[in-house]
């Protein structure tokens, strides 16, 4: 008994010891869980390429604390349960970080795995609820809803001045927290929500939610969808003759959209927090760079996973060693700015939730592309009072703008 004992201790040791030192390795494994099939493929497919072109370029540059990066991808099939699945496979390979999933609905599953392993997980997802559970180790890529819709909510009112709107969502965790953030968002303004229409992951005809909104003859719609879903709403909106405004947030305007709507999309009207089109030196070279390594344009999933690997060096670097709990304390109160990290695409600050806040844009869809017709400072109070249209240096750190007047 006492030798099976010491055997089973040593064995008990042994798997401690691994899980403790294995980022004495000699790479800084990451695991890429996204959406490749299904209803998230654009968006999954964008944000793993946007992975892959920033880890060449910093295992190109030394890596990180002089480790390279070794990325795997895995294919969630739009699927929270598969997420999940993939999630404990990553946990249990000893990553170091988790980049995904994209979908809100996903990640709400998934993510409870990579906080009971203590694994950093970065996201795209977009639903206000993602963050607000108290989780430690989840942190976004994107904006959360929380901070989108007052920015897309001022312009509704002030810019554009509806007086009411229909909304066109999603019936899903990312459209339910939407419809719910515009709400609110609205809620004390001059606008008034007068119908709100549910729509399917994966719907196809969209012929009766814009019979609904024609008929509550609202000023214009606020459509709130993913990408492909987005896409057919707009051809139906200009086969039925809508000509009334219609505005969203990033998945109304991204290039995936224009290009499956076509013609359908010109004039649509979204705040985007990322844009490949954004007037900035960063975001252009970002835009080229990934345009020659896949041969189309990015849109802002690409954009975010491009700036997370970043964003998670930046943390590696402040933590100053490679412990996953030391890099989830880091990123709490982190500031990135492109003079250290052009990676990182904008001057961007996490509060101790994992929400980002930065400089975000308002786009138009003009003879098929997206033009920046607006650009909105950030909500943080540290932040806000740069003026952003010089376009340059204060978008992405404001103690480099000292040209820049105050609001």
């Amino acid at each position: 008994m006492n030798k099976r004992f010491a055997l089973k201790l040593i064995a008990t040791c042994a798997i401690a010891a691994s899980a403790t030192s294995g980022f004495a390795q000699d790479v800084i494994k990451i695991a890429n869980i996204v959406e490749l099939s299904g209803a998230g493929a654009t968006a999954g497919t964008n944000f793993k390429n946007g992975v892959e072109l920033a880890v060449q370029e910093i295992n190109a540059a030394g890596g990180i604390l002089g480790k390279k990066i070794q990325t795997t991808t895995a294919d969630t099939q739009s699927n929270p349960g598969v997420a999940k699945g993939l999630t404990q496979k990553a946990i249990d390979d000893n990553v170091f970080a988790i980049f995904g999933p994209v979908f809100s609905g996903s990640i709400m599953v998934s993510m409870a795995e990579s906080r009971r392993a203590e694994v950093p997980n970065f996201t795209g997802g977009e639903a206000a609820s993602i963050t607000e559970q108290g989780n430690p180790y989840v942190f976004r890529t994107s904006f959360t809803q929380s901070t989108a819709m007052p920015k897309v909510a001022r312009y509704i009112t002030d810019v554009a001045r509806l007086k009411s709107i229909a909304v066109i969502y999603v019936n899903n965790d990312f459209g339910k927290g939407g419809l719910d953030a515009i709400k609110k968002a609205l809620a004390n303004s001059q606008t008034k929500v007068i119908s709100e229409i549910s729509t399917e992951s994966g719907q196809i005809d969209f012929s009766a939610a814009v019979l609904r909104a024609k008929q509550a003859n609202p000023d214009g719609i606020f459509a709130y969808s993913n990408e492909d879903e987005s896409a057919r709403l707009l051809r139906e909106l200009k086969k039925q003759g809508w000509t009334k405004p219609v505005i969203g947030e990033t998945t109304l305007t991204g290039q995936k959209v224009i290009d499956l709507a076509g013609d359908s999309a010109n004039g649509a009207i979204a705040h985007v927090g990322l844009t490949v089109d954004a007037p900035i030196p960063v975001v252009r070279a970002f835009k080229a760079k990934f345009e020659q390594a896949y041969k189309y344009t990015s849109d802002h999933n690409g954009m975010k996973g491009y700036s997370g690997i970043y964003v998670l060096k930046a943390a590696i670097e402040k933590a100053g060693k490679l412990d996953r709990k030391a890099v989830a304390v880091a990123m709490k109160g982190l500031k990135v700015n492109t003079d250290k990290y052009p990676g990182a695409l904008m001057y961007t600050e996490f509060d101790n939730k994992g929400d980002l806040d930065r400089m975000s844009f308002i786009v138009q869809v003009k003879n098929g592309k997206q033009e920046v017709i607006d650009m909105v400072p950030p909500l943080n109070a540290a932040t806000r009072d740069v003026k952003p249209a010089a376009a340059s240096a204060a978008a992405v750190k404001p103690a480099a703008a000292p040209a820049a007047a105050k609001k």
